[in-house]
């Protein structure tokens, strides 16, 4: 896994040679490097082999955001679709397809002989429960193409915008940029990151989960009532949608003080625990209980990995062209871009 993320921070930053000293869109530049990662660790390709789901995806995302507060009348919809509901009815279908051609590369390989597994990838592991003899163990196709979809979508979506909101608050807090520079030197020195000094980075840790805390991509988590119950005051049904606005509790006063709206790592400096005084529902970017995000782990090394190689061999400073507008289009997105100005350190 380390290696994968390495190799793709390299190839980005190995183009950003060309662009010292220019500005610089990152959020765009994190989309490829994002994709790229996810494409190479969890389905052994590349970004430009799965080029076509990432355009269909980012297509349905823009859709699903326009229209996730209308109300759907199933009477009606059967009889008229509305343009919207058709073009994502489509892109559903287009990303299936690409999936589904995916698996069986992958199962051809084995009738053939050219392979004697399906891959010990996500895609490989997945295929292989597939076709497991168990029942119990075996998943169905409608499953497991909606898993790839969200290890697709999740995967390069929700590190692309931690990144690039940190980053900015990096070039606005040169201070805590500094910081964390020093400690990626003293631990890895002019060399790549490895997993034991990743989980060494106590300021970026800091840094990354105050972005979580302001900028967290997911703001809200939708949930299921299982069965009835009481929250507070309300009763709750058995089968209604709610949102949970965790974005409301990461910035809630009540919680976490006057300053709640400022850029303030060190509230993290004794870790989540003590900040949040042993609330776990006071602090969850990646949800909570048995349905939180999955790939918690690899967001948080790949977005270390990242951070580490970049501050090896950059400042980092907000060009006077950013206008900040964050927006909600599933994850929250900066709007008009990220645009910074790398210098470099020295010669790498």
């Amino acid at each position: 896994m380390t290696p994968a993320i390495i190799a793709s921070v390299e190839t980005m930053l190995e183009k950003w040679k060309g662009l010292e000293g220019k500005e610089i869109e990152v959020y765009n530049e994190f989309r490829f490097l994002t994709s790229e990662v996810i494409s190479r660790i969890a389905f052994g390709s590349n970004y430009l082999e799965g080029e076509k789901i990432f355009a269909m995806l980012n297509k349905l995302k823009i859709l699903v955001s326009l229209n996730i507060n209308k109300t759907a009348i199933p009477f009606i919809n059967k009889l008229w679709k509305p343009a919207d509901m058709l073009e994502s009815e489509k892109l559903e279908k287009g990303i299936q397809d690409c999936v589904m051609e995916m698996i069986k590369k992958r199962e051809d390989k084995v009738v053939s002989g050219e392979a004697d597994s399906f891959g010990t990838d996500f895609l490989g592991l997945l295929v292989n429960a597939y076709h497991d003899l168990d029942d119990k163990n075996r998943v169905s196709l409608e499953d497991l193409v909606g898993e790839c979809k969200t290890i697709y979508y999740a995967g390069r979506e929700n590190v692309n915008s931690l990144l690039a909101w940190i980053v900015l608050h990096l070039a606005i807090h040169g201070d805590w940029q500094e910081k964390a520079r020093r400690e990626v030197i003293d631990i890895f020195g002019n060399q790549n990151p490895h997993l034991e000094g990743i989980a060494k980075l106590k300021i970026m840790t800091m840094i990354i989960n105050e972005t979580l805390r302001l900028y967290g991509p997911s703001h809200g988590l939708p949930r299921t009532v299982a069965r009835e119950g009481q929250l507070g005051k309300f009763i709750l049904p058995a089968d209604i949608d709610i949102l949970c606005l965790n974005i409301g509790l990461h910035r809630d006063p009540h919680l976490w003080g006057d300053d709640v709206h400022l850029f303030k790592p060190e509230r993290f400096a004794e870790g989540i625990a003590k900040v949040t005084n042993y609330t776990a529902a006071a602090f969850f970017p990646f949800g909570l209980g048995p349905r939180s995000c999955v790939g918690m782990t690899l967001s948080t090394i790949e977005t270390k990995i990242a951070l580490s190689m970049i501050l090896q061999r950059y400042t980092i400073t907000i060009s006077p062209t950013y206008v900040h507008s964050p927006i909600p289009i599933i994850t929250l997105q900066p709007q008009h871009g990220i645009q910074i100005i790398l210098e470099p350190l020295h010669s790498c």
